[in-house]
């Protein structure tokens, strides 16, 4: 298991602490959960890159033509 050092200023020190408490974790553990949120979003935008790359060639219609 790897043991990562992190340097906080006064600021984000109290940000951690105040979010440790709100959220009953510690500390670690957020960082941990923010970790898999920032890997996630980097996730849904390939996921909707492909997808807009693998729809370029279609041609969608609007709610008027599908009724008409």
């Amino acid at each position: 298991m790897a043991v990562v050092s992190v340097r906080l200023n006064k600021e984000e020190e109290k940000i951690l602490a105040y979010l440790s408490e709100y959220f009953h974790e510690d500390k670690s553990t957020l960082f941990k959960k923010s970790m898999y949120e920032l890997y996630e979003d980097i996730q849904d935008i390939r996921f909707m890159e492909d997808y807009v790359n693998a729809t370029q060639s279609r041609r969608f219609i609007s709610a008027e033509e599908l009724l008409e």
